[in-house]
């Protein structure tokens, strides 16, 4: 019996010029492309997401210790478009985020409900970042997962590798872009 809330959908997160482009070279943001070529061919929404304030960054708390040091480093993100390689077309949402996790401060969850998406597939910068806190949350609201472990970049590879290889998957499958690619339907 299926469930009003079936279908799939292909999260982007995060990749964003200056927060991509140091893993250009490294086919990270090309495996990324292929997974959204290929959701695109198979039919399955393609969500992007990204990290963005206001002006002024009023959204910015002094207890936030990751984006606090943004501001104090003059990085805060304000009106940055997606890495030129991964960019969302014209009918595709975009999500814009004040916190790590691509639920906080945006309105993804009532874009997911109001489509009937129950299943996120992820993939962005960074794994121990937007990666980590998006699964724990999308898990905690009962969304099927799968996270795209070569579709996913941490500036620290060992973290990366502990992520992807023991925590996880005790929330979500883990596989490669390749592979969930293969795994898709024609075109529909």
């Amino acid at each position: 019996m299926s469930s009003k809330h079936d279908r799939t959908a292909l999260l982007v997160m995060d990749v964003q010029a200056g927060i991509a482009d140091g893993f250009e070279g490294t086919g990270l943001l090309e495996r990324v492309a292929s997974a959204v070529d290929g959701a695109r061919t198979a039919g399955i929404p393609v969500i992007f997401v990204k990290v963005e304030f206001r002006a002024g960054a009023p959204e910015l708390s002094l207890h936030n210790k990751m984006f606090a040091g943004l501001a104090d480093a003059g990085r805060v993100p304000t009106g940055v478009a997606f890495h030129p390689s991964v960019a969302p077309r014209d009918d595709e949402v975009v999500v814009t985020k004040r916190r790590v996790s691509a639920f906080a401060g945006s309105d993804l969850d009532v874009v997911l409900r109001a489509q009937g998406i129950g299943h996120l597939v992820l993939a962005g910068i960074s794994t121990s970042g937007v990666v980590l806190s998006t699964l724990r949350q999308a898990s905690d609201l009962d969304f099927g997962l799968v996270v795209l472990a070569d579709g996913c970049g941490d500036r620290d590879d060992e973290v990366h590798r502990v992520l992807t290889e023991k925590v996880f998957p005790r929330q979500a499958r883990v596989i490669d872009v390749a592979t969930w690619v293969g795994d898709l339907p024609a075109a529909r």
